[in-house]
């Protein structure tokens, strides 16, 4: 790899710490190459991606990011899972590695807050955008729906005793 390709490679890794809402770093020592694109393609489904780089190189696109804690994690066999929904790359990485006991997650950071082991499986314990966004509908939908309920009430109401008075007066 030239001196340009690694320029190039270290920008890139830069604009994935900058854009990135979360960023996992695993162990993936003795995974596979099918268990990686499994991997690979879990995280494509949830938006999210996973990356080999050179831990140097991913250290010198650190320097100066919000999330430049995780610098330290960077030793050995690494990979960076990383998603712009804070939530879904820590609940991909979680589930795989309770699968597959390969990857081992070592810690991450959701923007300036730096995650250790505990705190990347909080967060994939958290719900993620969409399901947040579904609950938010259904409690604004809620009171909306009550209204129109007890809006329409009196109207059914009146047409039902209409209704009973009408066959009253037929029988």
């Amino acid at each position: 790899m030239d001196r340009a390709q690694k320029e190039q490679l270290v920008d890139e890794l830069g604009q994935i710490f900058d854009s990135s809402g979360v960023v996992v770093v695993c162990r993936y020592e003795g995974l596979t190459v099918a268990e990686m694109q499994d991997l690979r393609a879990q995280m494509s489904e949830v938006d999210g991606s996973v990356r080999v780089a050179k831990n140097k190189l991913a250290k010198i696109a650190l320097e100066g990011k919000p999330c430049a804690s995780i610098a330290s994690l960077l030793n050995g066999m690494t990979v960076l899972a990383y998603s712009e929904d804070p939530v879904a790359a820590a609940k991909v990485v979680q589930a795989y590695s309770k699968g597959n006991s390969k990857l081992e997650i070592l810690g991450g950071a959701m923007g300036e807050t730096a995650l250790d082991v505990a705190g990347v499986k909080a967060v994939a314990a958290m719900p993620s955008r969409e399901e947040l966004i579904a609950s938010i509908v259904g409690c604004i939908g809620a009171p909306a729906s009550n209204i129109a309920g007890a809006i329409g009430a009196p109207a059914s109401n009146i047409a039902s005793i209409l209704s009973t008075i009408e066959d009253k007066l037929a029988a």
